[in-house]
């Protein structure tokens, strides 16, 4: 699989080692033993988990170097507390502790900024509101407190809305003292944590794959190519390409 040179605070993401998963638990065993070597190796070999992570952040606005520097710290966070004898991928604990520190960052770091005057169109808004309310006996529309401030009404709603509080995606909304349900349940998104970290964990796998079974892979299920296709691109019979794609298939199954 071919990656395009991404510069991010320095590195080549082009040019980024990738590690199978018997070479990562080699070095988690040598790094957690004091290896600093092994350490450093690991952090290198893991970081495309990173930008795999990173890339789900980047419609925020937030600057990918910042992103990637504190993914790298939920990484080796992962990388000094993961448990060798609990037979899991490393990814499978390695990417939730790299979203939890992003998902940190943002929380404490992200604030929206609103303009001095469309706060003060809110303030105006609101003290309108409360005057026509005493005045009417009713509440007002933002109709009319728009026509009574001789503002539009688009105006009037843009400013009330940019002094709402935002609401976090993970913000608990009920719990029994058990399972907590949070903003994000009553969402209805199919882009949820679930769906991208299946689509990390198949990329982790094909990893451990051979040259010609990561070119047979990529042909047939990222291009949509068909096994005799293949066959006459790669210069090799029908039959040998499903024997190889069932072995590649075999391999990735037994890893997720």
């Amino acid at each position: 699989m071919q990656y395009n040179k991404v510069e991010i605070c320095g590195v080549n993401t082009s040019k980024l080692k990738v590690l199978n998963e018997k070479e990562k638990i080699a070095l988690l065993q040598k790094a957690q033993a004091g290896d600093k070597q092994a350490r450093e190796e690991l952090i290198n070999g893991n970081l495309r988990l990173v930008l795999s992570v990173i890339q789900r952040f980047t419609n925020r606005g937030e600057n990918l170097d910042d992103l990637f520097q504190v993914g790298c710290i939920g990484l080796i966070k992962a990388i000094d507390n993961f448990d060798i004898s609990q037979e899991v991928r490393f990814s499978t604990y390695g990417v939730p502790m790299i979203i939890g520190e992003i998902r940190r960052y943002l929380r404490d770091n992200n604030s929206v900024r609103v303009s001095r005057s469309m706060r003060d169109t809110a303030y105006k808004a609101m003290q309108e509101k409360e005057r026509l309310t005493a005045l009417n006996g009713k509440e007002p529309t933002v109709e009319e407190i728009a026509k009574s401030l001789e503002l539009r009404r688009e105006d009037v709603v843009l400013a009330l809305e940019s002094i709402v509080e935002p609401v976090s995606l993970y913000e608990p909304v009920f719990s029994d003292g058990g399972d907590t349900i949070y903003v994000m349940d009553q969402v209805g998104d199919k882009n949820d944590d679930k769906n991208w970290l299946d689509e990390i964990a198949l990329k982790e796998a094909m990893n451990d794959l051979n040259d010609r079974e990561k070119r047979i892979m990529g042909m047939r299920f990222f291009q949509g190519k068909t096994q005799m296709e293949v066959a006459l691109e790669i210069g090799i019979s029908q039959a040998q390409v499903s024997r190889l794609e069932k072995g590649a298939l075999d391999k990735i199954k037994k890893d997720l």
